[in-house]
């Protein structure tokens, strides 16, 4: 990394923070709804921006391109059937969230069954945040930034070192960002840097093409269909170790629907909306960019399959190795900024909703039932700051994961994601499912995920998630029959918060997503390219 490239890569951050923090001062952020939720004042293009930025970085764009390098294009379940439940969180989710005037999903919890059980959730969101997701986003981006800018040779350090200082450069400005702007400079800073990583994304499978092609971009295309067509299949074998194709209806489903539409992390930016037209915009905007998304998460897995064959010692080399193959070097620093974006805004994102959860789920009722807003806002901070500490502090620890870095953050969800998906949605569809049958759950699927690690540790996670969310509702609704509520629940309408009118053009991009969705299925099939 040159010179000019730390100069570009500097003046770049740099501007994109002064921009979002600019335009995050119109919103009051000593008040806990605008340190938080943004004053609930998003549009669709920020909170799509923002929920892409927190859901993309480098556990992604490397992990799914070294599985593609490996198994090919039915990695792109991960993207693609995302859009999926997107057009599900925007008009199935979403409309009942806000109906409750909810700031956290725990909350919602908390009204449908009873405080201990939403504790229960916001405590298992809270050690997943800390001590896997935030840990797994800091070290996958420092492998990534030494590995394409060298940070180990610039400082003169052991590759491992490197890791540690980046790892911790990026914790501390992505604490910068939570501390001094809340969840508003996140936001604005993230519709910035999608932009960059739209655009810079898919320079790189564009550039792979023509080099692989000698200068030509169909050319490149030609190669890979002629030599690799069995790559470019996405229709994964009932074997697969990775996507076996009845889990796209099944686990990968279910697991789709936890994380677009239960994850805290996630929801948290649309429930930030001005209202729940531009909530459900931010959707389905979402929704879009997924499913296209996988030209440039899983397809450049493929061109460096072709480019290097089966040189790479390790699959995850695969993007890194191609980025620094065909970006030319004026372009580092300005690439560079935006792989540093996708990961600030992962870190941040997350950090933004574990504080949430603690301040609002944790210290306000239990601690301070009284603090003031500043009060609240103030010890969201300090969480903030240990979160951090201690994320920076387990990041280096990952390396010693027993599994690749997207599988390993994939299996622990599976710990809490099927009850949690259950609880939610038997919330919205029973009346006297009591809040005894939630604890029930949780409890069972938590003992009995653990012992399918050991009973059917051959078989694919997904097959056991399938399995077990059937078993989790089939509970639930178990226990509600034997020692149903004695007062059904009822509705609590909250429309003071925010304009629950829907986008009237909603249901046609929804229609329009899920037809995008389908042809991208076909066309990385033996219909289309995998002949």
């Amino acid at each position: 990394m040159n010179l000019f490239s730390i100069i570009t890569f500097i003046a770049i951050v740099a501007t994109v923070w002064f921009i979002a923090w600019k335009k995050s001062q119109a919103i009051n952020k000593c008040d806990a709804e605008g340190y938080f939720l943004g004053g609930r004042s998003l549009t669709g293009i920020t909170i799509a921006g923002t929920i892409l930025m927190t859901n993309l970085s480098t556990e992604q764009i490397v992990g799914q391109n070294g599985q593609s390098y490996v198994a090919g294009m039915e990695v792109m379940a991960w993207e693609v059937t995302a859009a999926f439940a997107c057009v599900l969180l925007a008009f199935v989710f979403l409309p009942k969230y806000l109906k409750h005037g909810i700031s956290t999903i725990s909350d919602f919890i908390e009204i449908r069954y009873d405080t201990t059980t939403k504790r229960i959730i916001s405590f298992l969101f809270l050690v997943s945040y800390t001590v896997t997701f935030l840990p797994v986003v800091l070290f996958s981006g420092a492998l990534v930034f030494n590995k394409l800018f060298h940070i180990d040779r610039l400082l003169n350090v052991d590759g491992q070192v490197a890791i540690i200082v980046v790892a911790a450069f990026i914790g501390l400005v992505g604490l910068l960002y939570v501390l001094i702007g809340g969840i508003s400079l996140s936001a604005f800073s993230d519709t910035i840097y999608g932009v960059g990583l739209i655009v810079g994304g898919i320079s790189i499978p564009i550039l792979g093409l023509i080099m692989l092609g000698n200068g030509s971009f169909s050319g490149g295309l030609g190669v890979i269909i002629s030599h690799t067509p069995e790559k470019l299949n996405a229709i994964g074998s009932l074997d697969s170790k990775l996507i076996p194709w009845p889990t796209l209806f099944l686990g990968m489903f279910f697991n789709n629907l936890f994380y677009w539409c239960t994850n805290q992390m996630i929801v948290q930016k649309a429930l930030a909306g001005k209202n729940l037209k531009e909530a459900q915009k931010g959707a389905l905007y979402v929704g879009f960019f997924k499913i296209f998304g996988a030209l440039f998460l899983v397809f450049p897995g493929i061109i460096a399959y072709n480019m290097f064959g089966n040189t790479l010692k390790i699959a995850d080399d695969a993007y890194p190795s191609l980025v620094t193959a065909v970006l030319p070097t004026w372009a580092y620093g300005i690439f560079g900024a935006v792989i540093f974006g996708a990961i600030l805004s992962s870190f941040a994102g997350a950090l933004n909703s574990t504080s949430t959860l603690f301040a609002l789920d944790f210290y306000k009722p239990v601690f301070r039932p009284k603090a003031s807003d500043k009060e609240v806002v103030r010890v969201g901070k300090l969480v903030t700051t240990f979160v951090a500490i201690v994320s920076v502090v387990v990041a280096p620890l990952i390396a010693y994961a027993p599994a690749g870095l997207y599988t390993f953050l994939q299996e622990y969800n599976g710990f809490y994601n099927m009850p949690l998906l259950a609880i939610i949605l038997l919330g919205f569809y029973t009346k006297r499912v009591p809040a005894l049958a939630a604890k029930v759950t949780m409890i069972f699927h938590i003992v009995a995920y653990m012992l399918s690690k050991f009973l059917f540790a051959d078989i694919n996670f997904l097959y056991v998630l399938s399995g077990l969310f059937f078993l989790d509702v089939l509970l639930m609704l178990l226990i509600g029959k034997l020692k149903p509520m004695e007062i059904p629940f009822k509705i609590q309408d909250n429309e003071n918060k925010v304009d629950l009118t829907p986008w009237k053009y909603g249901k046609y991009i929804g229609a329009f997503v899920v037809i995008c969705m389908i042809g991208m299925y076909i066309l990385f099939s033996p219909l289309g390219l995998a002949r």
